[in-house]
């Protein structure tokens, strides 16, 4: 963060304590001022606190055992969390949604459901999420306030945003219900960062670990960063940091960043980050 720009990225980490000195290389490079991690896999009582902290970053976290799990990370700040689980289902106990007040910004952190397979009921559960998230957005965006949602959709827009869709067809990335929905998502006035900054070609943010995806750069656009139009007058850039997906045995992500300028708000002063306490939503 610089006296006039923010950065903010996403980073589907693929297992927070496998790959922490990943994690820790690029804070240190990169020094993202807010940090959306996915896919944990870690519970909460596992999270990497005292790393995070030594890095200069504090910290929120959802965790759960083995699967998903969410995080937020400030840079010499502490997140104040506004939300803890996505509302709309309070019997759904999965770590996919945590929200935070942090450096002047509302930020929602999510993991979307991948769906598969499909047809049956984890396709089903991720419509219904969506349609969740669809109907929480809304009210964000009618707060006024400045609202990023950032994280990994498990939605790849259009066939433009994928290396080659023909393979995909009937993959729950690319179903015309995700798209229909993620369509429905940007017409209430969110604007894709990553879209409206690069949309030819298109910035990929996973490679799938199979059939040398990476080293044939044959890529997906599935982590997104949506900005309310409050925040949208603000970005200035955008990038993936594709080093990262490089590195030895990396997660199957890249972070995907935007920089953003600055308003007079002030962030909470760094303390000492802890587990918090639920809004069950």
């Amino acid at each position: 963060m610089t006296a006039r720009t923010l950065k903010l990225a996403t980073f589907n980490i693929n297992g927070v304590r496998t790959r922490l000195p990943h994690l820790l290389q690029w804070l240190q490079r990169e020094s993202p001022d807010i940090v959306c991690l996915q896919e944990l896999k870690a519970e909460d009582a596992a999270f990497p606190l005292q790393a995070v902290n030594d890095a200069g970053y504090g910290a929120l976290w959802r965790g759960q055992r083995a699967w998903n799990g969410v995080a937020i990370l400030a840079r010499d700040a502490d997140p104040i969390e506004s939300r803890r689980a996505l509302p709309g289902d309070r019997n759904d106990d999965q770590g996919r949604y945590l929200e935070a007040a942090v450096h002047g910004l509302i930020v929602a952190c999510l993991y979307l459901p991948n769906g598969n397979p499909r047809p049956g009921p984890k396709f089903d559960y991720k419509l219904r999420w969506f349609d969740r998230l669809i109907a929480h957005a809304n009210e964000l965006v009618r707060s006024g306030h400045p609202v990023v949602l950032a994280g990994d959709f498990n939605v790849v827009p259009t066939d433009a945003d994928i290396y080659d869709p023909r393979s995909w067809r009937k993959d729950a990335l690319l179903q015309p219900e995700s798209r229909e929905r993620y369509a429905r998502l940007l017409a209430q006035g969110w604007t894709d960062a990553l879209h409206e900054r690069h949309p030819d070609p298109p910035l990929f943010t996973f490679w799938d670990y199979f059939r040398q995806h990476w080293q044939r750069d044959a890529g997906l656009r599935i982590d997104h960063i949506l900005l309310s139009p409050q925040l949208a007058p603000r970005l200035k850039d955008v990038g993936v940091d594709r080093w990262v997906r490089g590195l030895v045995k990396p997660s199957d992500h890249a972070p995907a960043w935007v920089t953003l300028g600055r308003s007079a708000s002030r962030a909470k002063p760094r303390g000492r980050s802890k587990r918090p306490t639920a809004d069950a939503g």
